[in-house]
């Protein structure tokens, strides 16, 4: 008779230690709108895509080669948790330029990404419970960097008092000032130095998360809170509030996945050791190329072609939209970043509920309630015009336009 080794055996059901109980709050829309880009199928105006025709691939390829060349295998090695000191130091000299506020390389700390700034911000300054208050409506990745941090949220008052209890108990404000993602509003000047004397007095923390400063279609470029703080505060080297994000992502190619924060030096060495937990040590071989993608000024060079093309983009989104959609939404044409914010003029619409019917109609949008910290927010939706070429943005809408008609009818 043959003998069944006892590890052969089939072993009871286990059950395993459940996941941490924040993944229960977590949304699902990021992965499902990185996944829609992959369906030739659907129309994606959902994700904070560039357009992929823009990216620089042979001018990428050669400052690759160079860059191999310059640095050879320490661009292969780990390397400085705080980033390589080189690009460390062009990003604070440009900065510099920009801001007219005296930055070096201890300013400066490289990430993956601008994500990364944001996940680290949360790790050094939020216990559970703490207050964020925060642009609204708020950035999904905002959100979801700190949803294992627990925090609560208010929403940011522009306009408020001097006296604002929410900046006296709140941990930092979280503000994008330039274009925000969701809803494309550029602050005024005035509004940015109010909030700056408000943060001051209160003595908190202030997060500017720009990636889409250098995206603006109309008007003049206005300063950065980064700037507006750090002016006044003469040439010794900045100390201030203000921790500034940056990425490339969106201006040379998010696959680089370089991104920074800018800040006082003590901040930056806190956030470095807080990133050390993280990765260790950032990709040399991607800092690498950027440096000297930013050193021969390829980006600066491609900015007119991207702002040209998405001016365009934009403006064929709007007109069709004010063609098929004017009727059920309403929304103000943003003069930079992204995307445009469409608000539902009907209150029975629902745009989580129009999200499913624009699914079957294959078409993708962001509905409100992910930028929501508690969800209610359902109103509203957030469409991109940067990805997709003319043609799919006009298709797009006309789609959007059948998916709100038949959700009406149900209504």
């Amino acid at each position: 008779m043959a003998i069944v080794s006892a590890r052969l055996q089939p072993l009871p059901p286990l059950q395993r230690p459940a996941f941490s109980t924040w993944l229960r709050s977590t949304n699902d829309i990021t992965q499902q709108f990185l996944a829609i880009g992959g369906d030739p199928s659907m129309v994606s105006l959902a994700g904070g895509l560039p357009a992929a025709e823009l990216y620089p691939h042979e001018a990428i390829r050669a400052a690759t080669e160079r860059a191999l060349t310059r640095w050879g295998t320490q661009a292969l090695e780990y390397g400085p948790v705080e980033g390589l000191p080189a690009l460390r130091a062009a990003i604070a000299g440009r900065a510099s330029a920009e801001t007219g506020v005296t930055l070096s390389a201890e300013n400066v700390l490289i990430t993956t990404g601008a994500m990364q700034g944001l996940d680290l911000v949360g790790k050094v300054l939020i216990e559970p419970g703490d207050l964020v208050v925060s642009q609204f409506p708020t950035y999904v990745g905002a959100l979801d960097a700190w949803r294992p941090r627990a925090p609560q949220y208010a929403a940011l008052d522009w306009h408020g008092a001097d006296g604002d209890a929410s900046l006296r108990r709140a941990k930092f404000v979280y503000a994008v000032p330039n274009f925000s993602n969701p809803t494309g509003v550029l602050v005024p000047v005035p509004q940015r130095e109010r909030l700056l004397e408000r943060v001051n007095r209160a003595g908190t923390w202030l997060l500017e998360d720009d990636p889409y400063g250098a995206l603006q279609y109309d008007g003049t470029p206005l300063p950065t809170l980064l700037a507006l703080d750090g002016a006044p505060r003469g040439q010794g080297g900045y100390s201030g509030p203000v921790i500034h994000l940056g990425t490339f992502s969106k201006t040379i190619a998010p696959g680089l996945r370089i991104g920074w924060a800018i800040a006082g030096t003590d901040t930056i060495q806190t956030l470095a050791r807080a990133k050390m937990s993280t990765d260790l040590s950032g990709c040399m071989f991607t800092q690498a190329v950027a440096l000297q993608v930013m050193e021969e000024r390829i980006d600066v060079a491609l900015r007119p072609v991207i702002l040209d093309l998405y001016r365009q983009r934009r403006d064929v989104l709007c007109e069709q939209a004010s063609a098929l959609l004017s009727e059920w939404f309403e929304w103000q044409v943003p003069p930079g970043g992204m995307f445009v914010w469409m608000r539902a003029k009907d209150e029975r619409i629902d745009t989580d509920v129009l999200y499913r019917f624009a699914l079957e109609e294959k078409v993708a949008f962001v509905p409100s309630s992910v930028f929501d910290p508690a969800g209610a927010m359902k109103n509203a939706m957030r469409v991109n015009f940067t990805r997709a070429q003319p043609a799919l943005l006009a298709e797009g809408i006309a789609r959007l336009a059948r998916a709100t008609r038949r959700y009406l009818a149900t209504l």
